[in-house]
């Protein structure tokens, strides 16, 4: 079987669906060396080839800067290329497939945000893009998911048959185990000894007033010993999508209680997880809940909103509550950093639920729907 891959994101690691590329390929050429893989790359000012794997093929296709040239290259540079180079298999690891592909096609759709979230929409021309994307999603030969929720969201709003969509689960990178505290870590971004985590954008989905406001309840009771950290880089000003937080800090009274680090390194993450009593995701839609997962792998209690695929992840191992639920927040969050017994416990579920995800089992899966395609 030859596979050919849109590797558009390749080159951006800091990305999801960066992320999800490297790992879905790295662990396909691992499961199944017989497969011929071929990484289709836009050419960059560069004209530098991409770090990969060894055994894969890689094709360098021209392409426009900005989002016609990100159009033109899903849309024309990628099935072209697919014609050219000789592939049976076709599979793009995002939201971007084309209308027409020369070979049968697989789109993994990781989520439907700026279908279900209006401030998520954008312009017109961001609007036509999602119309594009959903018409060749429905026109795919199959479409992969990371969760059965965002399975349910595409059967009910792209109206693509169940039949043809398999939810295959993410999993956290292999980094993310326990350990030791890491002082270089915690002094690199003024880490407190002990703290409540939160780690990721601060956009309006990610529900992150609904955590400032439970920590005025929790402030007075802990604050002190335990105070929030706002992991990750706020916004230059607020806008439609983008709450102002500082000013909501300042009207709670507990902008003392809170420390915000600024851009978290990848590399950074495992240790800063290791080092919270709990990290808290209380998100109104994820396709996939891998922050909670990541968090989790490293031994870490997890507080999470019963929304998306935020339960299906974690299971039973951590609270799944109301995402406004601010006093039950606050409860939840309160038992997790003063109970030594309970975080222990939930330390062990976490460690156990985290352990059923894994990357092989995801490329397994995803090598199981190449075959259904091509039987």
């Amino acid at each position: 079987m030859h596979l050919a891959v849109n590797a558009y994101y390749w080159d951006r690691p800091d990305t999801g669906s960066g992320q999800y590329t490297r790992q879905l390929v790295t662990h396909l050429t691992e499961l199944a060396p017989s497969l011929r893989i071929s990484l289709v790359h836009r050419r960059t000012d560069s004209g530098r080839m991409p770090t990969a794997p060894s055994s894969c093929q890689q094709h360098l296709v021209a392409s426009k800067r900005g989002h016609w040239g990100k159009v033109l290259f899903e849309q024309v540079g990628f099935p072209r290329a697919c014609r050219r180079i000789g592939a049976d298999l076709a599979h793009v690891p995002y939201w971007g497939s084309p209308l027409r592909s020369a070979v049968p096609a697989v789109v993994t759709v990781h989520d439907l945000i700026p279908l279900l979230l209006p401030e998520y929409r954008g312009g017109m021309l961001g609007q036509l893009y999602t119309s594009l994307v959903s018409a060749a999603a429905r026109g795919a030969q199959w479409v992969v998911t990371d969760s059965v929720a965002s399975k349910n969201d595409i059967v009910a709003h792209l109206g693509i048959p169940a039949g043809r969509i398999s939810a295959i689960h993410l999993a956290a990178d292999s980094r993310f185990r326990p350990g030791p505290p890491n002082r270089d870590v915690a002094a690199k971004y003024g880490l407190p000894d002990e703290y409540v985590l939160y780690l990721g954008s601060f956009d309006l989905r990610k529900n992150v007033t609904a955590l400032l406001n439970a920590y005025s309840y929790i402030g007075p009771a802990i604050g002190d010993r335990f105070p929030l950290v706002l992991a990750g880089r706020l916004p230059s000003a607020p806008s439609r999508r983008f709450p102002d937080l500082r000013t909501e800090l300042e009207e709670l009274g507990i902008e003392d209680l809170v420390h915000i680090t600024g851009y978290i390194d990848e590399r950074d993450k495992p240790a800063v997880y290791r080092g919270a009593a709990a990290l808290v995701q209380l998100s109104h839609y994820e396709g996939f809940g891998l922050t909670a997962l990541e968090a989790m792998a490293c031994g870490t209690p997890v507080v999470v909103s019963n929304r998306s695929s935020l339960p299906e992840v974690v299971g039973s191992a951590g609270f799944c509550l109301e995402p406004d639920d601010v006093e039950g927040i606050a409860g939840a969050v309160i038992a997790c950093a003063t109970d030594e017994s309970l975080r222990a416990d939930m330390r062990q579920r976490g460690l156990e639920q985290a352990a059923r995800f894994s990357w092989a089992q995801t490329a397994s899966q995803t090598l199981q729907v190449y075959s259904k395609v091509l039987g």
